[in-house]
C-alpha cells in the first residue's frame, strides 16, 4: 500500500514507511487526544467562556507556546523550508519582526482589549465606534482570509508532506486530513487547543532541531552552507535563462529595494503593518492572550513566543536550503515538464524541501514522529481557525440575520459554517499551488497584503485616535478592500510567468513589489478614515472609556449593557469544572479578564526580559543583514 502507484512517477517514497514509524504515529494521536479530552474536564466548555476562552486561566507558558504553535502550522514549515530553497534566509525578516508585534500586543493592544471587555476583535470595533456594519464586514472579512490564506494552505502542505512522505494522490490525502482533523475537533474547545498546542511545539521544536542537526551534518557543517548553496543546480535547466541559478544575495537578510525579490523596504514597513494585523487584531491570536490568567501572564507569553520566534532561521529555512544542495533536481527544478512529474506544480517544486529532508534523512521511528507532528500541526491550526470561524460567524453574523436564534440553531450553524469553509479551501487549492512562483510562503504574505493592511490602519486609529469615528472607519475600510480586491483580480488573472517566459504583467504587479503595495494601501486606507472622521461629528468623550489607549482605566471593567449579547450566556468562566450555573447569572467575568493591574516586580520582569528579547533580535539582524 505504502509503495505509491505507477502514476506518482517519482512520488515513490525514497525509504518504506517502517513498523516503528506506524507504531510511533498512533502512539502520539492517542497521547494527543488523551491531553485533549484531559484539558477539556478542567475547563467547563458547556459556556462560551470556557469553549472559547478557557475559561480565561491560562498560565504564561502554554500561551507563550500556543502563540508559536499557530503560527508556526505545517503550512509554515513547508512555506519557510520552500522559499528558503528558492531564494536564501531573506524570509527570515517574517519570522524575526513577530518580535515587535508581540511585544506590541502584550504591553499596548491586550490592556485596552481586556479594559473594553470583549470575546472577539469585531466586537472591540462594534463598542469603540458603535453601529452594526464594521462588525459585520470585518467577521466576513476573516472568513475570506481563512480561506484564502489559512485553510487552503494548510490543507495543501499537510496534503503535500503525506504525498511525498507516502507516495499517495495529493486530493485522496487531502481527504484523509479532514477526516482525521474532524474527529481530533470533536474533543473540545479552546483549551484543548492550547494544550495540545504546547505539546506539539516541544515535539516540533526538538524534531527540527535534531533533522537541523543531521542536515547540516550532511553538507559538512554551516561554514560550507552558503558555497554549497550557490553551487545547487538542477542538471535540467531551461536553455539562455539564469531561473536555475540560486540567487548571490541569498545569504542576505535586507536585499535590494528595486530589484530584490524581498526588498528591506517592503520588510521593514510593509511587513510590520501585516505583523500588527496577524498579531494584534486577529481573532485566532489575540484569543489566546485574551485567556491569560492576568496580564502579566499574558506579557510572560508573548516574550516566550518572540524567543521561539528567532529559532525558525537556524532550524526550518536553512534546513530548506540544505535539502536544494543535497536534492537540487527535485526541490531546484525550473523545467515546467520536470517539475509537474516532481510535484505537480509547473511553476517549480520548492515547497517539497522539508518532507524531502524528513523522508531521506531522519531514522525510523524518528521519521514517523516528524510526521506525526506535522500532521499534529496541521490539525491544531486547522481546529483553531475552524474554532475562530465558526464563532465569528455565528455571533457575528447569524445572530444579526436572526436575532431569534437558539442555542442549538447556532452550534448547528456553527458547523455547517466548517463544511462550507472547507469545501471552498479545497476548491482554492489548485490555484494556491500555481501562484506566486510555487512558493507556498510568498503566496500567503501576497494575499495578506491585499486584504489586511486597511483593517491594521481602522485598529491603530481606533486604539490611538479618539476622534476617529464610525462613518470615517466604515468608508476607509471600503475603500482598502475596492484597492486589494483590485490588485488580487490582476494577480489572479496574471499569473507570475514560468521560467524563460518574457514578464508581461501591467506595471502594477510586476513593478510594485506586494509588501510596497501593504504600505501604500495602509496609507491610502487610514487618510480616507481620517478625512472621513474629521467631516463628520465626532464621538462624545463619555462613549470612549475604557476603549482607546488614552481613556483606560485601572479599575475591573463592568460589562456593557449589550455583553450578554456578544458574550457567553451564563459567567461560569469561574464555576468548578463540570458544574453548570443557572444562566441568570451574569459577572464580568463573564466577558473579560478580572482587571489589567499587575504585581510591580512581576511588571518588572517582564520589561526587562522584553529589553533583552529586543537587543537579542537586533543583534540576530545586523549579523545576518
Amino acid at each position: 500500500m505504502m509503495e505509491g502507484n505507477s502514476t506518482a512517477g517519482s512520488f515513490t517514497p525514497a525509504q518504506q514507511f517502517s513498523v516503528a514509524d506506524l507504531v510511533v504515529v498512533v502512539v502520539y494521536f492517542s497521547l494527543n487526544v488523551a491531553v485533549g479530552i484531559w484539558s477539556s474536564c478542567r475547563v467547563n466548555r458547556n459556556t462560551v467562556s470556557g469553549y472559547f476562552l478557557a475559561g480565561r486561566d491560562m498560565a504564561w507558558w502554554p500561551i507563550g507556546a500556543s502563540l508559536f504553535a499557530s503560527s508556526e502550522g505545517s503550512g509554515l514549515f513547508i512555506g519557510l523550508a520552500g522559499t528558503g530553497a528558492a531564494g536564501g534566509i531573506a524570509v527570515t525578516g517574517f519570522e524575526w519582526n513577530a518580535t515587535y508585534a508581540l511585544l506590541a500586543l502584550a504591553w499596548v493592544f491586550v490592556p485596552v482589549y481586556i479594559s473594553s471587555g470583549i470575546v472577539t476583535m469585531p466586537e472591540y470595533l462594534q463598542r469603540r465606534f458603535g453601529g452594526e456594519r464594521i462588525r459585520m464586514y470585518l467577521s466576513s472579512l476573516s472568513l475570506l482570509l481563512s480561506i484564502f490564506t489559512k485553510i487552503s494552505t494548510d490543507l495543501y502542505s499537510g496534503a503535500l508532506f503525506v504525498q511525498v512522505c507516502l507516495g499517495w494522490d495529493l486530493y485522496l490525502s487531502t481527504i484523509l486530513m479532514l477526516v482525521v482533523t474532524g474527529l481530533y475537533t470533536i474533543a473540545g474547545g479552546l483549551a484543548a487547543v492550547i494544550y495540545t498546542d504546547a505539546l506539539q511545539t516541544l515535539i516540533m521544536v526538538l524534531g527540527a532541531i535534531v533533522l537541523a542537526v543531521k542536515a547540516f551534518n550532511e553538507i559538512g557543517g554551516y561554514p560550507n552552507l552558503e558555497e554549497a548553496y550557490l553551487k545547487a543546480v538542477p542538471s535540467k535547466i531551461v536553455p539562455n535563462t539564469t531561473c536555475h541559478l540560486p540567487r548571490a544575495d541569498a545569504m542576505h537578510l535586507f536585499r535590494d529595494p528595486v530589484s530584490g525579490d524581498l526588498p528591506w523596504t517592503g520588510m521593514t514597513f510593509g511587513l510590520s503593518i501585516m505583523a500588527t494585523w496577524y498579531w494584534c487584531t486577529d481573532q485566532v491570536i489575540v484569543q489566546r492572550s485574551l485567556s491569560a490568567k492576568s496580564l502579566t501572564h499574558a506579557k510572560a507569553g508573548s516574550i516566550l513566543a518572540s524567543y521561539l520566534k528567532m529559532l525558525p532561521l537556524f532550524v526550518i529555512i536553512m534546513p530548506g536550503m540544505i535539502s536544494r544542495v543535497l536534492y537540487p533536481d527535485a526541490v531546484a527544478c525550473v523545467d515546467p515538464e520536470e517539475c509537474t512529474r516532481t510535484c505537480g506544480a509547473a511553476v517549480g517544486c520548492s515547497n517539497i524541501a522539508y518532507p524531502k529532508l524528513v523522508v531521506e534523512l531522519m531514522p525510523s521511528g524518528l521519521r514517523g514522529l516528524m510526521i506525526a507532528v506535522m500532521m499534529a500541526a496541521l490539525m491544531s491550526s486547522l481546529t483553531s481557525i475552524f474554532n475562530s470561524s465558526s464563532t465569528l460567524f455565528t455571533m457575528d453574523i447569524w445572530r444579526k440575520l436572526r436575532p431569534g436564534a437558539g442555542e442549538r440553531e447556532l452550534l448547528l450553524v456553527g458547523r455547517v459554517v466548517t463544511v462550507v469553509l472547507v469545501a471552498l479551501s479545497v476548491v482554492w487549492i489548485p490555484i494556491l499551488q500555481s501562484s506566486s512562483g510555487g512558493q507556498l510562503y510568498v503566496y500567503i504574505q501576497a494575499v495578506t497584503s491585499y486584504l489586511a493592511p486597511p483593517v491594521t490602519a481602522v485598529f491603530v486609529l481606533a486604539v490611538f485616535w479618539p476622534r476617529a469615528n464610525e462613518q470615517g472607519a466604515f468608508w476607509g475600510l471600503m475603500a482598502g478592500l475596492a484597492l486589494g480586491l483590485a490588485r488580487m483580480g490582476l494577480e489572479l488573472a496574471h499569473p507570475t510567468p514560468h521560467c524563460g517566459v518574457p514578464d508581461r504583467r501591467p506595471w502594477l504587479l510586476a513593478d510594485i513589489h506586494y509588501l510596497h503595495f501593504a504600505v501604500l494601501l495602509c496609507a491610502a486606507t487610514g487618510t480616507v478614515v481620517v478625512g472621513g472622521s474629521l467631516l463628520t461629528p465626532p464621538l462624545p468623550p463619555a462613549r470612549l472609556k475604557d476603549l482607546t489607549w488614552w481613556s483606560l482605566s485601572r479599575d475591573p471593567p463592568q460589562p456593557s449593557m449589550n455583553s450578554t449579547s456578544q458574550g457567553p450566556p451564563d459567567g461560569s468562566c469561574l464555576a468548578a469544572p463540570g458544574t453548570q450555573q443557572p444562566s441568570k447569572a451574569k459577572g464580568p467575568s463573564a466577558t473579560s479578564l478580572r482587571d489589567a493591574a499587575e504585581p510591580p516586580f512581576w511588571a518588572r520582569i517582564c520589561g526587562i526580559n522584553a529589553v533583552v528579547l529586543m537587543c537579542v533580535n537586533i543583534f540576530c539582524y545586523a549579523y545576518f543583514a
